[in-house]
């Protein structure tokens, strides 16, 4: 195999992140559009974590999934400007859950448990960089 050819893996993986950052768009735009009857739906303790979260850190989510959106794509396109893309991506998924942690009752509230899915998060962001790089050096992106 040269050092152009990509493994199927490496589609399958480009079209899973790039699902997976649409999926992450979607649930910001209904993050920052939610109405206040909407929230006022949500459990108690949810309600607590939306009424205290500053909005800065919308920002980096904003950041985190764009990003993400963007550097999925130049997979796809096997460009290698998906990997600062997706670097940046990481990097604002990781600052926007640590923001939430610190500014908001999210730890009170959900403890433990409530850790697992941001750190699924920052995780899938990690894999998903470092493979953008692995792909890079082996010469599949351009």
């Amino acid at each position: 195999m040269n050092a152009t050819a990509r493994p199927v893996l490496y589609w399958a993986i480009a079209v899973f992140a790039l699902l997976w950052n649409l999926i992450g768009l979607a649930m910001f735009w209904v993050q920052v559009t939610l109405p206040p009857q909407a929230v006022a739906a949500l459990p108690p303790d949810q309600q607590q974590i939306h009424a205290a979260m500053p909005g800065w850190v919308y920002v980096f989510f904003g950041i985190a999934v764009v990003g993400g959106v963007l550097g999925s794509l130049g997979l796809l396109l096997r460009r290698r400007w998906a990997v600062p893309l997706l670097l940046l991506s990481l990097l604002g998924v990781a600052v926007q859950m640590a923001s939430a942690y610190a500014t908001t009752p999210v730890w009170a509230l959900t403890g433990m448990a409530g850790t697992m899915f941001p750190l699924l998060l920052v995780g899938a962001c990690l894999l998903l960089w470092l493979f953008a790089r692995r792909a890079a050096a082996c010469g599949w992106l351009r």
